[in-house]
């Protein structure tokens, strides 16, 4: 058996990918830890070397590396492992990791904000256990053509960010530092796996950050939405003995929306903020995500103010 492309762990974004694969009639397979929904069972363990638990995974073209590795060494044995268990001989097998975008904070690194608070995905990033790794990943390029994509956060389906806003800001302190997000949709995550399983010799040996091309202001967006409790809505069809729209109680603004959309106001107040969004100087940290666009001719198809 052989596949286009081999996904190891089938999880959040699989789904995505695995609906527009089946779209466009591309060949997959998938694994999981259990085998779950017809997936490969495989549990990669990052200090072994043992080849046999790859002798189950078919040929494929590419590989997508879904779960994170953090141990030094561990993507070397997994290639490895991969290729040295390979029943027909194929040309390169090409390696796609996916990672994470907050290695990247112009705050946080140690030579320091080079150009403010905008970071690409040439800007110098943190070299945590899980960069470091990605980075042997690259290493292992031209021989073995190997790519990372660095996600921003993952929204799409069920998981919606305007119903993380009580979570990330649950008093005004919280929401008082809180800066910039940034975002993917599970379908572009989607596309753009596959723009690069085509195109392997545009990408490898590099990273590349991956957003929607837009820096959020979480205040912004916790103005808008705020956080209302779960049972703060009221719905007319539940209200007994209503008998015309003058008797309906409506609950206030913040009854219905929560304090968050208050907070907002009170600090802008506070900090001279005139109008939201604050600019990327305030927000601290903004990514630019449009070389990895450009470079496969794509466009984003969800952004998020746009679809929710």
């Amino acid at each position: 058996m052989s596949v286009d492309l081999l996904i190891l762990g089938a999880g959040w974004t699989s789904t995505f990918l695995i609906s527009l694969c089946e779209e466009r009639g591309i060949r997959f397979a998938a694994t999981s830890r259990s085998g779950r929904d017809a997936t490969i069972p495989f549990v990669f363990d990052p200090d072994s070397d043992d080849q046999t638990v790859y002798e189950t995974l078919p040929d494929a073209q590419t590989v997508l590396i879904t779960f994170p590795i953090q141990k030094g060494g561990a993507s070397q044995r997994l290639v490895e492992g991969y290729k040295s268990t390979r029943r027909n001989k194929m040309d390169k097998v090409g390696f796609i990791q996916l990672g994470a975008t907050s290695i990247w904070d112009p705050t946080k690194t140690s030579e320091g904000p080079s150009n403010g608070p905008w970071c690409d995905r040439h800007s110098p990033y943190s070299h945590t256990a899980r960069a470091v790794c990605e980075d042997e990943l690259l290493a292992l390029s031209p021989s073995t053509p190997a790519i990372v994509l660095n996600l921003a956060g993952l929204w799409g389906d069920q998981r919606l960010p305007r119903n993380w806003v009580g979570r990330v800001a649950p008093t005004k302190d919280a929401l008082r530092s809180k800066g910039s997000l940034h975002l993917i949709h599970g379908i572009d995550v989607a596309r753009a796996v596959l723009a690069v399983h085509g195109n392997l010799s545009r990408a490898q040996g590099q990273r590349w950050i991956l957003t929607d091309g837009r820096t959020y202001d979480w205040w912004d967006l916790a103005s808008g939405w705020g956080a209302p409790p779960r049972d703060a809505a009221i719905s007319i069809s539940d209200s007994k003995n209503v008998h015309s729209s003058t008797a309906i109680s409506v609950q206030d603004s913040e009854d219905q929306r929560g304090p968050q959309p208050r907070w907002v106001g009170e600090l802008m107040e506070e900090q001279g903020i005139r109008a939201l969004p604050r600019s990327p100087e305030l927000l601290g940290r903004a990514l630019d995500s449009r070389e990895f666009w450009t470079t496969f001719d794509l466009n984003p198809v969800k952004p998020l103010l746009g679809c929710c």
